[in-house]
């Protein structure tokens, strides 16, 4: 049994899917696709529909492939269902862009919801761990901001790999590299530097700008020299 949830950009549909199985007392749940926006309620409605008898749950989260803050609040549904009926859960097997939130959350990677060790008396530099907790929490929120403007940008930065793509062979994975360096490199924005590669690729297109055409370049020579 399965349950999809939304994706709150336009076209964008049935990105979370939770399946699993139940073995006994324990069930083993394993999500597919991305945590954003409506995943905790599907995660509630998931765990509502698990048998009675459930004395443990626990998550593969290898099928997760993006993360924004929601996905603190799918956590979070998760723990407060193994407190309010007095059974573990875990999520474990984070990969890629959901672990690298994790991290800049300060939460353990390989098993957030693990209960942290007991500390002793206050240390003295419990305040400077806070001050540190907060910069990881604004570093996080500025990299899950520039996710969500990177998916809001996918048409055009698609269109731009595939210009790459047709005009280099390269595979789709090089295109990206590419853009993204030229991206670095130019100090131009990725959504910037998509959008007149697009632009200069049509019949009355505008040439790239200097900078832009560059970055391209070098960035081309170096796929070409490995």
């Amino acid at each position: 049994m399965t349950s999809a949830a939304s994706f709150p950009f336009p076209g964008r549909l049935n990105t979370l899917v939770i399946g699993g199985r139940t073995d006994a007392d324990r069930a083993l749940l394993t999500p597919r696709g991305e945590l954003v926006r409506g995943c905790a309620d599907i995660l509630a409605e998931r765990l509502a529909r698990l048998p009675a008898g459930t004395a443990r749950v626990d998550l593969d989260m290898s099928g997760v492939y993006f993360m924004d803050t929601a996905g603190l609040e799918f956590l979070e549904v998760l723990r407060d269902h193994g407190r309010r009926r007095s059974m573990p859960v875990t999520a474990t097997r984070w990969n890629g862009q959901p672990r690298r939130i994790l991290e800049l959350a300060g939460l353990d990677t390989t098993d957030p919801l693990r209960a942290p060790a007991p500390d002793g008396a206050p240390s003295p530099a419990s305040s400077a761990v806070a001050l540190e907790r907060e910069e990881r929490l604004r570093k996080l929120q500025e990299e899950v901001e520039q996710l969500r403007r990177a998916i809001a940008s996918r048409p055009v930065i698609d269109q731009a790999r595939g210009i790459l793509m047709a005009t280099h062979g390269c595979t789709s994975d090089e295109a990206w590299h590419i853009l993204r360096e030229a991206s670095q490199t130019s100090n131009t924005k990725l959504r910037a530097v998509a959008e007149a590669l697009t632009s200069s690729a049509q019949a009355r297109g505008t040439p790239l700008p200097a900078e832009v055409r560059a970055a391209l370049a070098r960035a081309l020579a170096r796929r070409s020299s490995r």
